[in-house]
């Protein structure tokens, strides 16, 4: 093998620098060349790529998002632009491609693999929903950015005597916001996984402030309910002042943590080795800190990842 293309699509996350940086230096060191494709699979489309090289990829691994830039590509989803992107691969001397993304990305990725070209998938979604692995590129980082953002929330929530609704991303996955409750100490967690009483949140919040607490908060996923709504519920239910923090993209941003920096890591450097090895239409994934590859058909036919109800039962013992 003696060239291949690496890509970011979709959403962005944290860690896919350190990622396109892991398969471009793994790629190199085994004497391969690597095209790096701008914009996803709408740049492999409209031409938008360059060759890299270990100084393409010097002084990004701090960086959050990604370098190649990220765009989701409607043509891919049809038969025809699909068959025009293996052929562009083709026509570049491409012969293993590396895509780096969420579950519209492993999508592409396979569609490559079924029209004859080379391919292995990295998992990069903060939404933590991507089955066949334990954890995505990109979840750690997010939820280290919620934990600052809500330790500076209490500081002033003590101030006011206010109760604050915090919504995270994370689709119909709970996992962030509740990760989030258990580590940063909240008082509820409301997630698309497990049903919510507001009447009864409302009471304890009230037996709270009438034992003298000074702030609350309440962790809520987007795909649960909107903070907008439920700070609504319960400012006429308990009467004192309740505030929101729509946390939206402010997540997906920042330098990538050490854990997600080591993942991409090792990552970057499966996936090479695994094309060099004759391996196409696989994910790489994290299993109980070992890597492994799952058939790229399993993961996307499978749904999302379910939420473990080991962490709900943690905050259930936690009083979230």
């Amino acid at each position: 093998m003696n060239k291949i293309a690496v890509l970011t699509s979709g959403g962005d996350c944290s860690g896919m620098n350190a990622a396109v940086r892991a398969v471009v230096r793994a790629a190199l060191s085994r004497g391969m060349g690597v095209l790096g494709i701008q914009k996803g699979f709408s740049g492999l489309l409209h031409d938008h790529m360059e060759e890299l090289t270990t100084r393409s990829v010097s002084g990004i691994l701090q960086r959050g998002g990604t370098f190649l830039q990220s765009a989701r590509c409607k043509e891919l989803y049809e038969e025809a632009g699909q068959a025009r992107a293996a052929q562009k691969l083709r026509d570049l001397g491409v012969e293993g491609l590396v895509v780096i993304g969420g579950d519209g990305s492993l999508k592409g990725a396979r569609s490559m693999h079924l029209r004859g070209i080379p391919t292995i998938g990295i998992p990069a979604s903060i939404d933590n929903d991507i089955p066949f692995t334990d954890m995505s590129l990109g979840v750690d980082t997010a939820l280290n950015n919620i934990l600052y953002a809500v330790d500076c929330l209490r500081d002033t929530a003590s101030s006011h005597d206010r109760a604050f609704v915090v919504e995270t991303m994370g689709r119909n996955c709970g996992y962030l916001a509740m990760a989030a409750a258990v580590a940063c100490g909240a008082e509820f967690a409301i997630i698309p996984e497990t049903p919510y009483d507001i009447d009864k949140i409302c009471r304890l919040l009230r037996a709270r402030y009438s034992e003298g607490r000074d702030n609350s908060i309440i962790m809520v996923a987007e795909g649960a309910a909107l903070a907008q709504d439920l700070a609504e519920q319960i400012k006429d239910c308990i009467g004192f002042e309740t505030r929101i923090m729509v946390l939206g993209h402010y997540q997906r941003g920042g330098a990538p943590s050490a854990f997600d920096r080591i993942l991409a890591a090792r990552f970057g450097v499966a996936a090479v080795e695994a094309l060099l090895e004759g391996q196409s239409g696989k994910m790489v994934g994290l299993s109980c800190s070992s890597l492994q590859l799952t058939d790229l058909e399993k993961v996307t036919t499978s749904g999302t990842r379910p939420i473990d109800f080991k962490l709900i039962r943690l905050g259930e013992t936690l009083g979230i």
